[in-house]
């Protein structure tokens, strides 16, 4: 079955002198710690870990944001699929997408 846009993620926002910056992630993948060669990341729940949302919720919130970081393939692919992600721009760490948005005005 493929990812919909009913499929949950973790969303945290965080609000600072004007700016949403925003931390997605697959909801499967909170608290796990990927490796890749000299590369150690940690989802860290204290930073994604905010409230389980759908991906259309959150690419609602991505749309808003100032800064984002997207760690999974669900919600990495949906912003592709909307535009709000080059897929160009787009790193992988053990086969799982992150990609990180900063839009300047």
């Amino acid at each position: 079955m493929g990812n919909t846009l009913m499929d949950l993620v973790y969303v945290k926002e965080f609000h600072s002198e004007g700016e949403l910056v925003v931390a997605i992630c697959d909801a499967e993948l909170l608290g796990k710690t990927l490796r890749e060669g000299n590369t150690r990341f940690y989802i860290d729940p204290n930073f994604y870990g905010g409230r389980k949302v759908t991906i259309s919720e959150a690419l609602d919130l991505l749309e808003a944001s100032t800064i984002a970081n997207l760690i999974g393939e669900k919600i990495v692919n949906a912003a592709i699929k909307r535009n709000l992600v080059h897929k160009n721009a787009v790193i992988y760490i053990e086969g799982i997408p992150h990609a990180q948005v900063i839009k300047i005005y």
